[in-house]
């Protein structure tokens, strides 16, 4: 990722150098990005809130509203969710201006997350189940899977083990067919859940030896918490 930095700083300094503006809210939103993985969230934020400037300067709405998105995940994952719906929606507006199919499917499923986070689920619900429809018409797999998942959860946050369980199996079957190992691993912990809840220990564990050997497999951090639920 430090790599990734050094060669976004460059293209920035290039950018600015020949006075591509566009390039240069695209290095500053890149930068962003990397600075977000890394865990340095207000880092990530003030290259975000230049790209915005500079994107709203040159009238890049596409632009614009990637870098409203980029503030309402990272303001998310600092657990300011009003903070974060407010960039969704405004970048929601955006993408249904542009017809950007596929940025209005993200923006909905960014707002189900953080009204989900809220505790409003019903609400989650609504936008999961419009982001679902967008994904499903324009054929974006990954994006379904995401929808599904999320659903899953929401009912299971709503106490419907059942009804989750067949979003989480759907959610399986797709990671399964595109490759996603994540979204494979996630199913299944998330299957083993449901199945807890409904008093069948052992499926459970069947599901959790799933997921911990995708998790071990790429290295994902969840696969501790997997091995505390099936030692516990």
């Amino acid at each position: 990722m430090r790599r990734a930095i050094g060669y976004y700083e460059q293209h920035l300094e290039k950018a600015r150098e020949i006075g591509d503006r566009r390039g240069e809210a695209a290095a500053l939103g890149n930068l962003g990005v990397a600075y977000k993985d890394l865990g340095e969230v207000r880092r990530a934020i003030e290259f975000y809130e230049q790209a915005l400037v500079i994107d709203r300067e040159i009238g890049d709405r596409r632009g614009e509203a990637a870098a409203l998105g980029n503030l309402g995940n990272a303001y998310y994952s600092l657990g300011e969710v009003r903070r974060a719906i407010e960039f969704c929606e405004q970048q929601l507006a955006i993408v249904r201006e542009i017809g950007d199919r596929r940025g209005e499917g993200a923006a909905l499923g960014n707002l189900g997350l953080a009204y989900a986070a809220l505790g409003e689920v019903r609400q989650a619900i609504e936008y999961y189940e419009q982001a679902l429809v967008i994904d499903r018409e324009i054929g974006d797999r990954r994006g379904e899977g995401a929808d599904l998942g999320n659903l899953g959860n929401a009912y299971a946050d709503l106490g419907e083990v059942r009804r989750a369980s067949g979003y989480y199996e759907q959610r399986l079957e797709i990671a399964r067919e595109i490759g996603n190992r994540r979204g494979e691993g996630n199913a299944l912990a998330n299957m083993g859940l449901a199945y807890k809840k409904l008093g069948d220990i052992k499926r459970a564990k069947e599901m959790w030896e799933g997921a911990l050997e995708i998790y071990v497999a790429i290295e994902d951090p969840n696969a501790e918490r997997v091995r505390g639920w099936l030692k516990g």
